[in-house]
C-alpha cells in the first residue's frame, strides 16, 4: 500500500525522539511519515472541515500525539493522552509541554545549557530545532489545548471519567506489541477488539478510530470490521467508524454525558 496524503519525502529530523522531543527506555518512538498519513486518513474518514478533537487512550510516551499535533496544528482543535501506566504519563506530559511556546523555549534553553555543560554540538542542534518548531507551531494557530489523564483503555466508566468536557472525533493509537510494551490492566486479554468496544461505549456518534499494530494485519477476533485498512512498512493500520457499532442503551447515555463539562 502507498501513501494517500503524506505523499511527499520530507526530512523530520526536528521531530525525532530524543531531541526535542522526550524518550526513554521502553517508550518506543513512531515513524513520522506514517502518523501523518494515518491522521490524514482518519481525517478524510470522518469528514467534514472543523478541527478534529483528537485522543490516544494508550498514549505511552505522547510521542504520536505530539508528532501530528506539531505537523497538523491548524487541523486539530485540542489534545487527550490518557494511559494506566504511571511513568508513561509522566513523559507524556512533557512531550505536551512542547505542544506551547513555553514549553518549547524552556526545552531549547535546557538544551543550550546542555550544550554548554557537555560540550555537544548536538545538543546546539537540537536547540535550533525547537526554535524551528516554535516558530512552525505559532505559525500554524499556537498553543494547543491538552490534557494527559490516568485511564483503564478497556474500562469505559474509567474513560468516561477522563474525557471530561472533551468529546473526541478522531482516536489515534499504536498498540502495544508485547515486545518493549504490554497491554495491562484485569482487562487487557481483551486485546484491540475489547479496546475498540470500550471506546465506541464513550465516544460521539461518528467518531473514527485509528489503531495500529505490528504484523500483517490488526487482530479483531470480534465486533466491527474496520471501514478500511492498510498495511506500510512493518506496521498495520486499521480505522473503525463508531456509528457502525450498536450502542446499548446505556453506552448513549453515556456519550450524551460525555459532552457535558
Amino acid at each position: 500500500m502507498t501513501y494517500r496524503h503524506a505523499i511527499v519525502r520530507t526530512g523530520h529530523q526536528d521531530l525525532a525522539g530524543g531531541a526535542v522531543l522526550h524518550s526513554a527506555p521502553g517508550f518506543p518512538a513512531f515513524p513520522v511519515r506514517l502518523a501523518s498519513e494515518i491522521f490524514q486518513r482518519a481525517l478524510a474518514l470522518r469528514g467534514g472541515d472543523q478541527p478534529a478533537v483528537l485522543w490516544d487512550p494508550c498514549c505511552g510516551s505522547g510521542y504520536l500525539l505530539t508528532v501530528v499535533t506539531l505537523l497538523h496544528r491548524r487541523r486539530i482543535a485540542s489534545v487527550l493522552a490518557s494511559d494506566l501506566d504511571p511513568e508513561a504519563r509522566k513523559l507524556a506530559e512533557r512531550n505536551l509541554a512542547l505542544l506551547s511556546q513555553a514549553g518549547l523555549a524552556a526545552r531549547a534553553a535546557d538544551l543550550r545549557a546542555r550544550a554548554a555543560r557537555f560540550d555537544k554540538p548536538a545538543y546546539d542542534s537540537a536547540a535550533r530545532a525547537a526554535h524551528r518548531l516554535a516558530a512552525e507551531l505559532d505559525a500554524a494557530g499556537g498553543d494547543m489545548p491538552h490534557a494527559v489523564r490516568q485511564a483503564d483503555a478497556f474500562d469505559p466508566d474509567q474513560l468516561q471519567r477522563t474525557l471530561g468536557h472533551h468529546a473526541p472525533d478522531i482516536v489515534i493509537t499504536d498498540v502495544p506489541y508485547g515486545e518493549q510494551t504490554h497491554w495491562r490492566g484485569p482487562s487487557a486479554a481483551a486485546g484491540v477488539t475489547g479496546m475498540v468496544d470500550a471506546l465506541t461505549a464513550v465516544l460521539p456518534h461518528d467518531s473514527v478510530i485509528a489503531v495500529t499494530a505490528r504484523g500483517r494485519k490488526v487482530l479483531s477476533d470480534r465486533g466491527p470490521r474496520p471501514r478500511t485498512s492498510f498495511k506500510i512498512g512493518t506496521r498495520a493500520v486499521a480505522l473503525f467508524r463508531t456509528s457502525e457499532r450498536p450502542r446499548t442503551r446505556g453506552a448513549v447515555k453515556k456519550r450524551v454525558t460525555s459532552r457535558q463539562p
